[in-house]
């Protein structure tokens, strides 16, 4: 497995692993890393010389861009300060290729790139659900891989520690969007490093990450056992694969009422919970109560 180090998370505001219904995410094998909403640039989250841009198909959405773009960078892993956690034989790291998506690059082949430098402007991806904002998608091939096609990259972990928020399902709404409302709460109480990075916590004390439960799986952030059940609010999410958490069959409601579910991520800074919900009539300033309950037939976008 890759780790990512701390250097590479550093200038984005959130990340996930899993939070995407799309075959490029499962068992944690891409990462998504959430700029700053006032944010339009993309900076290079490795370090290498670009190997090749190209255009790629994406499904098509009134709110995306024409296009998207795919990025390939041959890596240099010792200056993005790419781990390995496997054994020394398996090592992939000479020859590693990152895929980048959702940039509208300035660069092209043949450019050296360092950490942190700009690639291009960041579009709305046809990939997007509409109540996801602009992020960098990263994996990462071996050279003797297959790097166009959406499957195959190496699974990523993260060499940061990613705290646990515990939250009893209240909220005031802070934020508002067609397809979503934000709550105040879990915050980060407790936690005085705001550069360290938070996650919603199962009632068990394990960092969860994904779509709860509009997409089939989900993950942990932190280290856990395997086989391992967890809940949330009382009510029982699933039981560990490895890090992989397919979600048990339940629905998400916010008073009362039944809502697509909850985006979940680590992040720096301020946290609060991101409900999903296309035909929400929250306003700002309205509490909110969020529970969880068995279900017959649970959403599932993918």
């Amino acid at each position: 497995m890759l780790r990512l180090p701390r250097s590479v998370l550093a200038p984005f505001e959130r990340f996930s692993l899993y939070n995407s219904p799309y075959p490029a995410h499962d068992s944690g094998c891409a990462i998504d890393l959430y700029v700053d909403a006032d944010d339009s640039l993309a900076r290079s989250p490795v370090s290498g010389v670009v190997r090749e841009t190209r255009t790629v198909r994406a499904p098509d959405k009134p709110y995306a861009h024409d296009e998207e773009y795919l990025v390939l960078v041959d890596v240099d892993a010792h200056a993005t300060g790419l781990l390995w956690t496997g054994d020394s034989e398996s090592d992939p790291r000479d020859g590693l290729v990152a895929r980048i998506l959702h940039v509208d690059p300035d660069v092209e082949a043949g450019d050296a790139v360092a950490l942190g430098d700009p690639l291009g402007r960041l579009v709305r991806s046809g990939f997007f659900a509409p109540w996801v904002t602009n992020h960098v998608h990263l994996g990462f091939r071996a050279a003797t891989a297959n790097h166009h096609r959406a499957r195959g990259s190496l699974p990523l972990s993260v060499d940061v520690p990613v705290s646990p928020l515990d939250w009893d399902g209240r909220g005031t709404v802070v934020d508002v969007g067609e397809t979503y409302v934000v709550l105040d709460r879990p915050t980060r109480d407790g936690h005085a490093d705001t550069e360290a990075f938070v996650g919603l916590g199962s009632d068990e004390g394990v960092v969860l990450d994904g779509g709860l439960a509009h997409y089939a799986f989900g993950g942990t952030l932190s280290p856990t056992a395997d086989d391992q059940p967890l809940s949330l609010l009382g009510a029982t999410l699933g039981r560990t694969t490895g890090r992989d958490v397919p979600w048990a069959d339940f629905d998400v409601f916010a008073n009362g009422e039944r809502v697509t579910g909850l985006s979940l991520f680590a992040a720096r800074g301020s946290f609060g919970t991101k409900v999903v919900s296309p035909d929400h009539d929250f306003a700002v300033g309205d509490d909110v109560v969020v529970s969880i309950r068995p279900s017959d037939d649970p959403i599932r976008l993918g």
